[in-house]
């Protein structure tokens, strides 16, 4: 009796149809090895233990939920189902869910988040810029509807009703709403019109404020070119955000006090302003009034009839020098035209004429005649004299010779 003939097909499908069925819910613990995020979005790495490992794939729809970077060496816990890579007959885990092992995921994304902006120098003092003093035009990226924009617009407005309030309504929780707040920091920065940025929201659980935990969020406030204030939660909260912006208010009600001035402190200070400047013109003012005076005492006061006679007749003197010197020049240009129209009245061939001599030129082609050999009998020549010229025409040609 013949045995039946299987495809690789027909084994891979069955082993595959075992394994799914077998283990369709599993939670495996082990540590991440060479891992690789693909372009498309899905992650390929293994788990090990000390004794073995097993392929494992996170697709992008789901990794989009985990709240930390996996890293090689990092031990974590998943849960999932086993599969089986048909095309290369290799089982794997097709994981759901991961955490870290250990500290909460949440806490752990947070401060491995933490250290590496913080090995960049995204924290660093020096690049903390000041608030502009008086700000005109404030723009706020946070929710439209929570308490924070409530409570940020009521402090500027009474503390500084002339300012204008831009809002930007922005996602502060859930699924996308980190890269919703990056993408209106960015808008912010092209409106191009604002001079500080409030970015916040009320307060919560560490899940509720992670939006302001997240790299982009971090990344965005880091590339702003306008102050950025992180107003989140209360003030026992601290974000990723806090450590980049320039400026970290305790609550959003505190940096609607940081951002702007009391009208009352502003008029105040402008009047210390006005009497300095009073004072200042007051001083300047004393001390032209004592030059003048010392003006007045001075010699030159005492004597002001003599010093005028003075000035007027040293006046006089260089008057007649300029006059005398622009004559000097005006008989010598005038001397060196006259000889150089003499030089150019000799060299004018006009001039010779006048001794009586003439000009022959041959027609019709008006040609110089220099020798007697250009022309033939009954030739057409035109002789230019002194006065006038004649028409003629040769009857005979005599060429001399040396």
């Amino acid at each position: 009796m013949e045995s039946h003939i299987y495809t690789v097909r027909d084994i891979t499908v069955a082993v595959k149809t075992l394994i799914e069925q077998e283990w369709p819910d599993v939670v495996v613990e082990g540590e991440i090895s060479n891992f690789k995020p693909h372009y498309s979005g899905h992650w390929y790495f293994s788990l090990k233990d000390e004794y073995a490992q097993i392929s494992c794939t996170m697709w992008r729809g789901r990794n989009r939920s985990v709240k930390f970077r996996p890293e090689d060496g990092m031990q974590i816990q998943c849960r999932g189902a086993l599969s089986l890579y048909e095309k290369q007959g290799r089982y794997q885990l097709d994981i759901q869910s991961m955490h870290p092992v250990g500290t909460g995921d949440l806490q752990q994304a947070f401060d491995r988040l933490k250290a590496k902006l913080l090995a960049e120098g995204l924290f660093d003092q020096s690049r903390k810029r000041p608030l502009p003093p008086y700000p005109t035009r404030i723009g706020i990226v946070t929710s439209p509807t929570g308490a924070a924009i409530r409570d940020m617009v009521s402090v500027i407005q009474r503390r500084f009703p002339a300012a204008t309030l831009v809002l930007r309504p922005a996602q502060v929780q859930g699924a996308g709403a980190a890269e919703d707040i990056a993408a209106a920091i960015d808008e912010c920065n092209e409106y191009g019109s604002l001079d500080v940025l409030i970015v916040g929201r009320g307060g919560g659980s560490l899940e509720d404020l992670w939006a302001f935990n997240e790299e982009v969020t971090a990344r965005a406030i880091a590339r702003s070119a306008l102050p950025v204030v992180s107003a989140v939660g209360h003030e026992i909260d601290f974000t990723i955000a806090d450590f980049v912006a320039d400026v970290r208010a305790p609550t959003p009600s505190a940096a609607g006090e940081l951002v702007v001035m009391e009208q009352a402190d502003l008029e105040a200070a402008l009047q210390d302003y006005l009497v300095r400047c009073h004072r200042a013109l007051q001083r300047t003012i004393d001390q032209g009034r004592e030059t003048i005076r010392r003006f007045e005492q001075s010699y030159g006061m005492r004597r002001p009839a003599d010093m005028l006679k003075q000035f007027t007749q040293t006046l006089d003197d260089q008057t007649q020098r300029l006059i005398r010197a622009q004559q000097h020049v005006l008989q010598n240009r005038t001397q060196a035209v006259e000889t150089l129209a003499g030089q150019l009245k000799a060299l004018d061939p006009m001039a010779v004429l006048d001794r009586g001599y003439s000009i022959c030129y041959k027609e019709p082609e008006r040609q110089l005649v220099r020798d007697s050999r250009q022309l033939q009998p009954d030739d057409a020549v035109t002789i230019r004299l002194a006065a006038g010229s004649v028409q003629s025409r040769v009857e005979n040609v005599v060429t001399e010779t040396t």
